[in-house]
């Protein structure tokens, strides 16, 4: 990468960085619904115009980090042996990327405005179909599986519900006000999918 480059590429994340962090406060103080596009634009100083080369809808905003958590979940994953179980590794991922910890105040306000906001949470929902199609090569191989076949249903399965257990945590972590354990929480979700006869552990 060239001087030239890097420099481009500085300033498009700094601006990025600006406008996330305009953006969120805005939807904090005021609610993501009655905060437009135009307000966002208008406080970060940048054209409506120049909005939409950064992120595609207000929903990527909050949502966007999600994609690329997916492909270092993939990354993390791969890194796990694969002599560790699916589920096992599944866990393991999520627990050395941060997806089994949250930091309450601000990350509290942030879940609530996501899961009671039904445009967040159907994004949320779209973009965690796209870890499943990142994952599920690897849990395969877990299996004893080809990485690309795509007749037997178990990875799918347990990759999918691996994301709704983790969905399904953060909901309620977010309903006790930040208080339970998001891991625990986690493993308890887990624990009432799995089979008792599962011998994939």
């Amino acid at each position: 990468m060239s001087k030239q480059e890097s420099l481009w590429t500085r300033s498009r994340q700094a601006v990025y960085a600006e406008i996330t962090s305009v953006a969120m406060k805005l939807f904090l103080e005021q609610g993501f619904e009655q905060t437009t596009i135009d307000q966002i634009a208008a406080t970060a100083a940048i054209s409506r115009r120049s909005f939409f080369r950064y992120f595609g809808t207000k929903e990527d905003i909050v949502l966007g980090d999600l994609a690329s958590q997916g492909i270092l979940m993939r990354d993390t994953l791969e890194a796990i042996p694969l002599s560790v179980a699916p589920w096992e590794a599944i866990r393991e991922a999520l627990r050395r990327v941060g997806g089994l910890t949250q930091e309450p105040d601000v990350m509290l306000k942030v879940a609530k405005m996501m899961y009671e906001t039904p445009s967040l949470r159907a994004r949320s929902i779209e973009k965690h179909l796209q870890w499943q199609e990142l994952l599920v090569p690897n849990i395969r191989l877990r299996l004893g599986l080809d990485a690309d076949d795509r007749r037997d249903p178990a990875a799918d399965a347990i990759v999918s519900s691996a994301i709704a257990c983790l969905d399904v945590a953060g909901q309620i972590w977010t309903r006790t006000g930040g208080t339970a354990d998001l891991a625990d929480l986690y493993d308890r979700a887990v624990l009432a999918v799995r089979a008792p006869d599962d011998r994939t552990a």
